[in-house]
């Protein structure tokens, strides 16, 4: 898909530990970098000075669950479940910590909840039957599934924070953390400009996180993900294509669902389905004008897709501004603004 000749390590910079946010500001208070036909740096809550009156921001309405799940085997050993994604009334594909003696058959007890038993193993995820279905228990012993590199205990309100304030649908194992700046205030200013809102959703999973290791881009192959594109939002993206307006994306997952629907035309197909759309450079894109997005990790899938929108020297230069400048990054951190390189 990229034809470009690019190695993994083209997408690396280096970022010291520091910078990786470890708790979340205010909402709407963070720093965003403008990137444009200049770079800038303005606050997230001056986004409505930044957007035009007809302009259509679409965001991911998914809702984190409490994915993690504190666990023990028969002889006492503790096991750290992540749920993935339900399979059955009471089945669900996870991931394990540690999982290497977790073969079929073998047995495991939630912290305050049922026994759980390994019905399946594939691609480094487990398949697990519970006793009873889980999901009624999660608000009360799951908890919130933050990410490897926020190397701290969960706190009270990473329930809240670790969520968009238009969140709606659960079924996310991790946030679409470009929509954790936005306030009710702020999309009500937004609004007030004349910017039409619509949502879609993508329940994100773990392979958001998942570096890519192979040298070559092209041998890495992206998680599949559940995504679902309203009606209403199809005709949204239609009329803006008809009025010249632009789209503007709120997040990774929003790009790759609405590519993924995508006519060559730049019309949106309403419909529910999995994407594992890999944008690299080379893509071309049909729909998304404008990207509002996180600082993203070295090697990832995720810079990947934000290199291809905007040019890969220019993002990775405006990365290691960012650096520079004292960004914070990741899912806690700051945001950037992108327009799309034409």
């Amino acid at each position: 898909m990229t034809g470009s000749g690019l190695r993994t390590s083209d997408f690396d910079y280096h970022l010291p530990q520091e910078a990786i946010a470890q708790h979340p500001g205010e909402r709407g208070e963070s720093r965003l970098l403008v990137l444009g036909r200049t770079t800038g740096e303005r606050r997230f809550g001056e986004l409505p000075d930044l957007l035009d009156p007809g302009d259509l921001l679409v965001v991911n309405d998914t809702r984190v669950i409490p994915a993690r799940l504190r666990a023990r085997r028969p002889t006492g050993g503790a096991v750290e479940i992540l749920l993935v994604e339900r399979d059955g009334p009471a089945s669900w594909w996870c991931m394990l910590r540690p999982g290497r003696r977790m073969v079929p058959g073998a047995t495991i007890e939630v912290e305050r909840g049922p026994a759980a038993r390994v019905e399946e193993r594939a691609d480094g995820r487990f398949r697990l039957a519970f006793e009873h279905p889980i999901e009624p228990l999660l608000e009360k012993i799951g908890e919130p599934p933050l990410p490897p590199y926020i190397d701290r205990p969960v706190e009270p309100r990473d329930r809240e924070r670790y969520q968009t304030v238009y969140a709606a649908r659960p079924g996310a194992v991790a946030a679409p953390t470009a929509g954790l700046h936005f306030t009710p205030a702020l999309l009500e200013a937004l609004e007030r400009r004349g910017v039409r809102r619509t949502s879609l959703t993508l329940h994100v999973g773990p392979g958001t996180f998942r570096p890519v290791k192979a040298e070559n881009p092209e041998a890495h192959v992206m998680d599949s993900e559940r995504f679902e594109i309203p009606e209403a939002t199809a005709g949204a993206v239609a009329a803006a294509r008809r009025s010249g307006r632009r789209v503007v994306a709120v997040g990774t997952t929003v790009v790759r669902s609405l590519e993924t629907a995508a006519s060559e035309d730049g019309l949106v197909a309403a419909g529910a389905g999995r994407t594992g759309l890999y944008i690299r450079p080379g893509y071309e894109f049909r729909v998304v004008d404008r990207l509002i997005t996180n600082f993203h990790l070295p090697r990832s899938t995720l810079l990947m897709l934000v290199c291809a929108f905007a040019g890969r020297n220019r993002v990775l230069d405006a990365y290691r501004q960012a650096a520079g400048s004292g960004f914070r990054f990741y899912s806690y951190g700051d945001a950037m603004l992108v327009d799309r390189m034409r």
